[in-house]
């Protein structure tokens, strides 16, 4: 009875673990996948852009959106990490790199070398973008300056520096259909829509998180903490926006002024140092599909501490 149940144990042990390692299997893309295709370059930029490429990867303290070179570094309640090295240098770039490569890194979050990568990297939003602008991205970023020096690693504990359990992470927060227009809607409220979703990933930022790191669902674009505790994150559908107008919204994107004629703080700066290099067309067509969303309740701020006098 003793072996029996020994030889069930082992079986199911062995059984659990060939689904853990199939389920966390990492996905790569094929060079065969990609049909011949004539980048577009200015189209590069924008995905640049409205990626926010410069915000990550552009070398901390300097004014040059183009040196790629990272070290910028993102806290998280799972550690610190540091963004990588992105400009076309041969050594500690990306400049080796195939054009599969890149997108399996951009859509797939998977390395070169067949590991996952931590979702710090906001592949969960590019995951629907558009192939043909993820290839087009990839011949701009061949265009900027190639910048030397590698970035040190990722600062980030166990057990989330396992990175083979980013695989469930994937499964669980991944969206496994592929951005779909609404036929009901106008063209410039989809291309806000999928500006917005894919490369944007506008809610990467403007939703809270569950303990795993995953967006919560209910609440997206809702605002919530800031990941790097710097603050609170504004709740961006009607119940934060419902004064202002799309108007509004498309000359945030393009000056950083507020309807009240403040001016944007915090990360934010950024982020409208790159939409302020989009057209005139595309900030409006953002604007459009935020203005759409529904008013959500996000969660609830903490109280203020008390100054003391």
């Amino acid at each position: 009875m003793l072996r029996k149940l020994s030889i069930l144990v082992v079986t199911l042990l062995v059984a659990g673990l060939a689904a853990y390692w199939w389920l966390t299997m990492p996905v790569a893309m094929s060079a065969a996948a990609l049909p011949a295709y004539t980048a577009d370059l200015a189209n590069g930029k924008t995905t640049f852009d409205i990626g926010g490429c410069s915000s990550c990867h552009a070398v901390p303290k300097q004014e040059d959106r183009t040196r790629l070179g990272g070290g910028l570094a993102l806290g998280s309640p799972f550690g610190t990490f540091y963004a990588p090295n992105i400009s076309p240098d041969l050594t500690d770039g990306i400049g080796r790199w195939t054009e599969a490569e890149f997108v399996t890194a951009v859509i797939e979050g998977t390395s070169p070398t067949g590991a996952h990568y931590f979702p710090a990297f906001p592949y969960a939003a590019y995951h629907q973008a558009k192939i043909p602008d993820v290839r087009d991205l990839f011949a701009y970023l061949k265009t900027v300056p190639p910048v030397p020096g590698k970035v040190r690693d990722h600062d980030v504990p166990f057990p989330f520096n396992i990175r083979r359990n980013i695989g469930i992470w994937k499964l669980l927060f991944m969206p496994h259909e592929p951005f779909k227009p609404d036929a009901a809607r106008s063209a410039q409220w989809n291309r806000g829509a999928y500006l917005v979703n894919t490369l944007g990933h506008c809610a990467e930022c403007h939703s809270p998180r569950n303990f795993l790191g995953g967006i919560v669902a209910a609440q997206r674009f809702a605002g919530g903490p800031d990941p790097e505790g710097k603050g609170w994150v504004p709740n961006i559908t009607q119940k934060g926006l419902a004064d202002w107008s799309e108007k509004d919204i498309a000359y945030f994107l393009e000056t950083g002024t507020l309807p009240d004629g403040d001016s944007v703080g915090g990360s934010m700066v950024n982020v409208v140092r790159n939409t302020s290099k989009l057209s005139d067309e595309d900030r409006a067509a953002i604007a459009t599909y935020i203005k759409s969303l529904p008013a959500v309740e996000g969660p609830p701020k903490p109280p203020r501490a008390k100054s003391k006098s």
